[in-house]
């Protein structure tokens, strides 16, 4: 039995996503840059996908900048701004970005830039007033990721964008974990910029867009033939495009009756797990699950191996034998060269270095059904069981 559970890494491609990607690679294979009629074919399959990306956040087709991806939609919304001056500014993050703002601001660091990160509670969010704080005469940019891949938090978007749009500065949100799984209104949401990918809503890897609200200016990161608005040269991947555009449009379509199965079937794994010695879900210290599950990704669960001793129980083991069980999960710490790394993001939340080895993500899709929970509710206990036989079978409180 094969159980896919890491739906926050990447969707399947869905049927009729690669349908639109067959009929764009086999008819309308032209440049869509070019005015003859072979050209001119593919531009109207970029524009159709550019209008049906659109219509699921409700903007404007031409405030779409298709990319390859949402990191590259993040580093063109710090590069595109802070490239603008001249010299240093200050920048905003939250500490528990992914490493698509993470990284870039990190080399915005090198070059002068100040930067502040805002802290985060023990659910992994940032409280508004910190913003407030934290804002200074010279803050050009805002970013604070929407829902966080790792733990599943949802931050308060609504009152941090209002906030740093009445100071005066742009405000980003990396909504790739969110787009397609809760309505995301870009006429209500006081962002600026606002980036997606296609491979989290069951499209094809390699697309991705970065919404920027008209009147925004940015400047582009590579140069070229100016396609995308002059903000993306190069040749658009016609293929990629529709597929992601096919995708979005079903999204936004089936998402009233999704969103709502994915969260029963959240709550469904929670609970079954609830009563586990030794596997506590993260970021409900201060809380209850019940409060914390406000806040969470529809289909996102996360957890702590209380534990873990480093090197024979981590996230990473805990991985290589559920898939040895044919269930894919992932664990929630970066593993770099076989060395497992602390996971910032649970070190931001207040966890220890062992306890951040020591995460997991069970992330659920369209094909998991409640069975797959059940099964792997099991599978799980047995593989705990057999890896911390001494572990009492009563649950410590949390």
């Amino acid at each position: 039995m094969q159980i896919y559970l890491d739906y926050s890494a990447t969707t399947p491609t869905r049927p009729e996503a690669i349908a639109a990607m067959q009929a764009a690679l086999i008819d309308e294979w032209g440049n869509p840059s070019s005015l003859h009629a072979w050209g001119q074919r593919a531009a109207i399959v970029v524009e159709r996908a550019r209008v049906q990306v659109a219509r699921l956040l409700n903007a404007p087709a031409e405030a779409i900048v298709f990319t390859a991806g949402g990191t590259e939609a993040d580093n063109l919304a710090v590069m595109g701004v802070v490239r603008q001056y001249a010299t240093p500014q200050h920048v905003i993050i939250s500490s528990v970005e992914h490493s698509a703002i993470a990284e870039p601001v990190c080399w915005l660091e090198q070059l002068g830039w100040d930067v502040t990160r805002l802290p985060v509670d023990t659910q992994g969010r940032v409280n508004p007033l910190d913003l407030r704080a934290a804002l200074q005469a010279n803050t050009v940019l805002v970013s604070i990721i929407y829902g966080q891949s790792e733990v599943g938090t949802l931050q308060p978007i609504q009152a941090l964008g209002t906030i740093a749009r009445a100071h005066g500065a742009l405000f980003h949100t990396d909504a790739v974990q969110v787009v397609g799984r809760l309505p995301v209104d870009v006429q209500q949401l006081p962002v600026d910029l606002l980036s997606l990918s296609s491979h989290k809503l069951y499209g094809p890897q390699g697309a991705g867009a970065l919404y920027v609200r008209p009147g925004v200016t940015l400047l582009p990161l590579v140069g070229g033939g100016g396609q995308e608005a002059k903000l993306r040269s190069g040749t658009q991947a016609v293929p990629a495009i529709a597929g992601f555009g096919v995708a979005a449009e079903l999204a936004a379509q089936e998402m009233t009756i999704e969103t709502p199965r994915l969260i029963r079937l959240r709550n469904q794994l929670f609970e079954q797990l609830a009563d586990v010695p030794g596997l506590l879900p993260t970021g409900i210290s201060g809380a209850t699950l019940k409060e914390t599950l406000w806040h969470r990704l529809p289909h996102h669960t996360s957890f702590y191996l209380q534990k873990a001793d480093g090197e024979t129980l981590n996230g990473k083991t805990l991985v290589r034998q559920m898939n040895l069980a044919g269930i894919g999960i992932s664990a929630g710490s970066a593993c770099h060269s076989g060395k497992l790394s602390p996971s910032p993001i649970l070190q931001a939340m207040g966890y220890s270095d062992r306890a951040a080895k020591a995460g997991i993500r069970l992330t659920l899709g369209k094909q998991t059904t409640e069975a797959d929970i059940d099964w792997t509710v099991m599978v799980l206990k047995q593989v705990l069981s057999r890896l911390t036989p001494e572990l009492s079978l009563s649950r410590l409180s949390y």
